[in-house]
């Protein structure tokens, strides 16, 4: 049974009402895990603070814990307060933006700038960038460190993102991205460096995701109860192979069943074709880059990241209804990275092999 739609947006300083109902798919999971899925714009961790405010209900009555299972027919209730004025300074940091209206912008995000405040980078996020581009008008759904933030990127992954100014532009857009594309309205896909070449042109992967066990910053295939469904889809574009025929690396357009943390970057590992410059989970490749060609070894060395471009968005706009698309093309170091490539499998250039 598909969870009921959101309640009418509020108005004035009202608090935002979302309704969801336990489908059979849905059967057994823990609360977090729904919660989690049918809501990705918000947070885990917002989610224990709405727990513990008695923001969040079953059939009418508090919730106390996360950690239940959820069961077909029940129904869920989330109040989100008001959106509160953000404590997060704007900061005067260039935007890329491809379309602006009262409800929404896409931007085009460059390597380096990671999406919201977090361990590391307190500051000079594309938060802090939105917030002096859009004042207050922002939605709060996602609370105070993530205002308008519908999805996320990488810090390094460029690519297109589209950000909610207002409450209903987000519940449109979060709907959309959560179903992945399932009923034809969003359509995202991925540019990709991988090394080597796949077995077959196209293909599918599909290997749940968790915390890694050894290193809880990274993310890894298990078959743990907490593992959460994923599945990526490729299709290779060009191949480059070495001069002495073996495979080099390859170009990949990948689009996304689920969106898990990492997830493009831990399954193309895992089938072993990881993302070159990829520091996490490509550094076993590492003695791969010295059998290409010495402009294609620079290039890399100066990609310093993980070769990933989010390169297609397309969406139902929330509130006039049209259909939106956007492309976007290589970044200059990927797009450098993909010419050097080209030469070297060409054999128009030199290989070290010190």
């Amino acid at each position: 049974m598909a969870h009921k739609p959101p309640h009418p947006p509020p108005t004035g300083q009202d608090a935002t009402r979302l309704s969801l109902e336990v489908g059979a798919a849905d059967a057994s999971q823990r609360l977090d895990r729904f919660l989690a899925g049918r809501l990705p714009q918000i947070s885990r961790s917002r989610l224990q603070v709405l727990l513990r405010a008695g923001e969040v209900r079953r059939n009418e009555a508090v919730v106390s814990n996360l950690s239940g299972k959820v069961k077909v027919g029940e129904i869920y209730e989330l109040r989100l307060p008001a959106s509160e004025a953000p404590q997060i300074a704007g900061q005067d940091i260039p935007l890329v933006v491809l379309h602006e209206d009262p409800d929404l912008i896409v931007i085009d995000k460059p390597k380096g700038l990671a999406v919201h405040p977090g361990p590391g980078h307190a500051s000079g996020t594309l938060v802090n960038a939105l917030i002096a581009h859009c004042g207050a008008s922002l939605s709060g759904i996602g609370g105070v460190q993530r205002p308008g933030i519908v999805h996320r990127l990488d810090k390094d992954t460029t690519g297109l993102l589209v950000v909610a100014k207002t409450d209903r532009a987000h519940r449109g857009l979060a709907e959309q991205f959560a179903n992945h594309g399932v009923d034809g309205r969003l359509r995202r896909s991925y540019r990709a460096l991988v090394w080597g070449v796949p077995a077959r042109p196209r293909g599918s992967i599909d290997a749940a995701l968790s915390r890694s066990a050894t290193n809880r910053t990274k993310i890894a295939v298990a078959r743990t109860p907490n593992a959460r469904r994923a599945v990526t889809h490729y299709e290779v574009l060009e191949t480059f192979p070495l001069p002495d025929g073996k495979p080099g690396a390859s170009l990949v357009r990948l689009t996304l069943e689920t969106g898990r943390t990492h997830q493009i970057r831990v399954h193309m590992a895992h089938v072993g074709h990881p993302l070159l410059g990829d520091p996490i989970y490509g550094s076993g490749f590492k003695s791969s880059a010295r059998r290409l060609g010495l402009a294609a070894q620079s290039a890399l060395q100066r990609l310093q990241r993980q070769a990933l471009h989010a390169a297609e968005l397309g969406f139902e706009h929330p509130v006039s209804g049209r259909c939106l698309r956007f492309m976007s093309a290589l970044p200059a170091d990927m797009a450098e990275l993909v010419s050097a490539l080209a030469a070297h499998a060409d054999g128009g250039e030199e290989t070290n092999h010190n």
